[in-house]
């Protein structure tokens, strides 16, 4: 079994190194000549993964042609703002008839597509796929307990991701609803920026706590929608991701909003995090999602609005507090309790 894995962040070297334990040939493809030629001699990346050193079986390379010749299965793993991108320079090497999974999260803002959609567009005539979890890279990297969903329209597909990554501990499961598992996994990034501003601001676990909450009900309401099913965004791939993004400081997300609610600028809090913040670059993609699908979404306007339109963390959430008063679910009137619908209240 061959695994060309394009990209080699933190996440992309977890997946490389579980999969390299289990005696998977792993080519990983590097940004360029010189992070190869370092990944291959010190097989670790110090500032990610204190200690942790890569599997000597990994082959690290610079060329595309190299990096996919022979794979059976090519992942992509870089950072969303770079998926297009780099899929057009692999659009030659890799040509049809592969199998092609995504397990990088977000919603690329001029288009609106997903990770998986951006794959299909670029890369015609492949079979895609999309990995998708709360499955912090931190974690994975050194054989904690992980699970994680594969998703494809193809079920021979998500199956055959399944087999591939799956291990006495990390625990692959299957879905039909790729759509699902890609927004559960790009919009819970914005609302665990709201998190973190939050914790910045020292409102509590009661508000973490509605934060969550009310979020998996936002992305909720627009990913069915848009034509995805309940259930996979109350599972692993929506309401567990969201959980473990909006609790963990590994998240990127959560110590970006954090900064944010400490009264940093979005600039600052991303120099200081140091790596690519995906919420930040799907804020906007949501908010023109919920408005193309009519789906309001106050959390993750009140997001936008920090990042984009100076309003601080604090009014943000002043503003959340202060919304007109609502029922907690969307329930349509005929489903409601005779006296409710009447108006009459007992």
């Amino acid at each position: 079994m061959k695994a060309a894995l394009i990209g080699c962040g933190a996440w992309g070297m977890a997946l490389a190194s579980h999969l390299a334990k289990k005696d998977v040939s792993v080519t990983v493809w590097a940004h360029s000549e010189e992070e190869a030629m370092r990944l291959a001699k010190e097989r670790s990346i110090e500032a990610a993964f204190p200690g942790v050193r890569f599997p000597e079986t990994i082959r690290f390379t610079h060329n595309a042609e190299e990096a996919v010749s022979g794979a059976d299965l090519i992942v992509f793993a870089v950072a969303s703002p770079f998926t297009r991108k780099t899929a057009e320079q692999f659009r030659d090497v890799i040509g049809t008839g592969r199998r092609i999974v995504i397990v990088t999260k977000g919603i690329e803002e001029n288009t609106l597509m997903t990770q998986a959609e951006i794959l299909s567009s670029v890369l015609p005539g492949n079979t895609i796929g999309a990995l998708s979890g709360p499955t912090h890279a931190e974690e994975v990297v050194i054989g904690l307990p992980t699970t994680i969903v594969s998703a494809s329209e193809d079920r021979a597909m998500a199956e055959y991701v399944q087999s591939v990554f799956i291990s006495d501990m990390f625990r692959v499961y299957t879905s039909p609803d790729i759509l699902g598992v890609e927004l559960g996994g790009s919009l819970k990034n914005v609302i665990a920026l709201a998190a973190g501003m939050a914790d910045g601001l020292g409102y509590g676990d009661n508000c973490k706590a509605a934060l969550i909450t009310r979020g998996i009900h936002e992305i909720s309401r627009l990913a069915i929608r848009m034509g995805a099913r309940a259930d996979t965004l109350q599972g692993l791939s929506g309401m567990g991701d969201l959980i473990v993004t909006c609790a963990s400081m590994h998240s990127r997300n959560r110590r970006a909003g954090i900064l944010l609610g400490q009264g940093r600028t979005m600039d600052e809090a991303t120099r200081e995090v140091g790596q690519v913040v995906e919420g930040i670059y799907s804020a906007k993609a949501a908010l023109a999602l919920a408005r193309k699908f009519d789906a309001p979404l106050p959390i993750i306007e009140e997001v936008n609005r920090v990042l984009f339109e100076n309003v601080s963390a604090r009014q943000a959430v002043h503003n959340l507090m202060t919304r007109d008063r609502k029922m907690e679910s969307d329930i349509v009137t005929e489903d409601l309790p005779e006296c409710w619908q009447s108006g009459n209240s007992r």
